[in-house]
């Protein structure tokens, strides 16, 4: 069953990214820690799948405030195909250069704020508008994507630099650059993408790693709550308390 040669190509990523990026998911934790710790941001950004973590992070059960997720409508919702916010459209909003720099616009960042941002390949001209304006800030920038597989690939942006060279830390994917991963008989595209579950995977190794870190320096964190369990009577109040505090730091970006 090719379900199954999926599933190990599945399983070999998440090895790789084990055996690989442990280091690299450290670094970028302790910058995210440093930044919640004094009551921060780590802005999050990303386009078409590359979304997925990002709203995955934040909000959601066994998530916790300190990550402001920065996603763009038409380079998040493309899902009507055709027709308004299409694929089409998607694609040529992401390789237009200078689109990232009035996004940035639309916020105030602080210098304790770091950056997360997610690309399959890092070439397309959004995503380095945003970093090269997070680099003129001097703020920190982590980047999750398939960094080696990417190499030598011609960035869309007349920088001439990728996402990954403007990166303070990069935690690679460890997916292939062509995403789908798995042949089909009579077919010359294969089927089978492994990058979102890549990227969620790395994602939680870090948001994990960051709770870590600020549980042993002794921060509380506002942590949203499962609704679920039963002879839990208390939900409802953690998860007012989380967003309260989200409102209270979210003032002014």
């Amino acid at each position: 069953m090719i379900a199954k040669e999926w599933l190990n190509n599945a399983h070999g990523v998440m090895n790789k990214i084990e055996e690989t990026q442990m280091e690299n998911i450290r670094k970028a934790a302790m910058i995210m820690a440093d930044s919640i710790e004094k009551e921060r941001w780590v802005h999050t950004f990303g386009c078409g799948h590359a979304t997925l973590p990002i709203q995955d992070i934040y909000p959601r059960i066994g998530g916790f405030v300190g990550f402001h997720p920065m996603l763009e409508l038409p380079l998040t919702f493309f899902t009507n195909i055709t027709n308004g916010m299409s694929v089409q459209n998607f694609v040529f909003l992401e390789r237009v250069e200078g689109y990232g720099t009035e996004i940035m616009k639309g916020y105030q960042f602080h210098p304790d704020d770091c950056f997360w941002m997610f690309s399959h390949t890092g070439i397309n001209a959004v995503n380095i508008d945003i970093a090269l304006k997070v680099k003129e800030m001097g703020n920190k920038l982590i980047v999750f994507g398939s960094a080696e597989e990417a190499k030598g690939k011609k960035p869309r942006h007349s920088s001439g630099k990728t996402l990954f060279e403007l990166a303070d830390v990069v935690v690679d994917s460890c997916v292939p650059v062509q995403d789908a991963s798995v042949s089909l008989k009579n077919h010359v595209d294969k089927v089978g993408p492994v990058s979102t579950m890549a990227f969620v995977t790395a994602t939680w190794m870090t948001v994990l790693t960051v709770a870590e870190i600020l549980a042993d320096r002794g921060v509380k964190l506002y942590i949203h709550p499962s609704h679920n369990v039963p002879g839990d009577t208390t939900a409802h109040e953690r998860l007012q308390s989380c967003l309260t505090e989200y409102k209270k730091r979210i003032k002014g970006v």
